[in-house]
């Protein structure tokens, strides 16, 4: 099974791409955690992504397209594989395409996990991290015994700097104008599964299996 796994920030990507991968028993390729990897090995294309990352820049693309080439061409991806956080772009989603195919196979499906604007900003602004320990909490669906106090180490907590309206409005206007024309591409080729993601986690993810397993 390879699957590219879309959604805005907050959809819950990373934690239906864990469970996503357990299930069809193939690896789990996030791009950022591939990115960090490569940085730390300090392969050829990690030291380039490097150099961009030192001076806050962005990666280029075909930095980017050619970690992830390097990683689908790794021994665990022979049965497939589930792609989180690439392709962003179409020039990405075209370069993914060029890859698979010179390594004779293609995508089974792009699953596109959707959640209302309203409801991601709930899901971001309800946070609140223990400043001791880090554990993390949410004023709406995991709320401390004690307002404010970490059950685990008795810490104050606290709501991230990133986490304030302003800025999750931003990081959702970039993903949708980002992500658009990608969503539209996929859709033209007949791999678009779209998916509620404003739903109990097991509830998305038996939803994913199955569409996924042509049962829905």
């Amino acid at each position: 099974m390879r699957i590219v796994l879309m959604g805005p920030p907050g959809a819950g990507k990373g934690t239906q791409a864990k469970k996503l991968a357990e299930a069809f028993d193939v690896p789990h390729i996030s791009t950022g955690d591939m990115l960090r990897s490569a940085v730390q090995e300090g392969t050829p294309l990690g030291k380039k992504a490097r150099e961009y990352m030192d001076k806050g820049l962005l990666v280029p693309d075909e930095v980017i397209t050619g970690i992830v080439r390097e990683r689908l061409r790794d021994k665990s991806c022979e049965k497939g594989f589930i792609l989180d956080g690439f392709p962003r772009t179409i020039p990405q989603a075209e370069s993914l395409e060029e890859a698979l195919g010179e390594m004779g196979i293609r995508l089974d499906a792009v699953v596109n996990i959707v959640v209302p604007r309203e409801e991601l900003i709930e899901r971001f602004t309800g946070r609140r991290v223990c400043e001791v320990c880090g554990f993390t909490y949410h004023v709406k669906y995991n709320p401390p015994q004690k307002e404010g106090i970490c059950d685990k180490c008795g810490g104050k907590l606290i709501m991230r700097a990133d986490d304030d309206v302003k800025t999750v409005e931003n990081r959702i206007n970039v993903y949708e104008q980002q992500t658009r024309p990608l969503i539209e591409y996929y859709d033209r080729k007949n791999l678009l599964v779209n998916i509620d993601g404003n739903r109990p986690i097991d509830v998305v993810f038996e939803d994913i299996k199955s569409r996924l397993r042509g049962e829905g």
